[in-house]
């Protein structure tokens, strides 16, 4: 799909996008939804998040448009930094590109992401939502690590895979329509 830098970097951008968006909704309304209403007495998660002031993160409550905005910044730098090289050359290990079927060789390179990606994320989300009101404590970290990595990695994998990548490939299949016009003519 991507052939240059640019192209590497637009589609990092709209995956970590939509998938930001996708992992803040699933963990706000998902997995700590119930927990959220309880604690406040409201009849649904927004108005939850509402009467607690936010969203708890680095020990305060946050706004989500700052959540969000901070898991996309990490999320991105992350994609580009480690997610999508390695995962391209962990899935180059395991098929040859030429003579692999590309939806094959695009579904290890999904695998392969969502295996980096989910331990990745999920440490940070436990540093940045650890629970700093009872003191910091590394073994009470790596429990919370490994819960996210629990909670995080079969929705990231089916998500992922049947989901958000389809839906990035296609907004970028029509963002690149010209060059991947013109790549088709040239190989022909």
């Amino acid at each position: 799909m991507p052939r240059n830098t640019f192209q590497r970097m637009i589609f990092a951008f709209i995956t970590v996008i939509i998938t930001v968006h996708a992992y803040v909704f699933y963990s706000l309304y998902v997995v700590n939804g119930s927990a959220l209403m309880e604690a406040t007495g409201a009849d649904s998660v927004l108005h939850a998040i509402k009467a607690q002031g936010g969203v708890y993160m680095f020990g305060h409550m946050l706004p989500i448009w700052a959540l969000i905005l901070i898991e996309f910044i990490f999320a991105y730098a992350l994609e580009c930094l480690m997610g999508s090289p390695c995962s391209f050359k962990l899935a180059c290990k395991n098929f040859d590109v030429q003579k692999t079927h590309p939806v094959t060789f695009e579904t290890a390179v999904i695998c392969a992401t969502v295996g980096l990606m989910v331990p990745a994320m999920s440490f940070l989300a436990a540093l940045f939502y650890y629970p700093y009101y009872s003191g910091f404590n590394v073994l009470t970290l790596l429990a919370n690590w490994l819960k996210l990595i629990c909670y995080n990695f079969p929705f990231a994998f089916f998500s992922q895979l049947f989901f958000i990548q389809p839906l990035v490939r296609t907004v970028f299949k029509l963002l690149f329509k010209k060059d991947i016009a013109r790549r088709k003519i040239n190989a022909a």
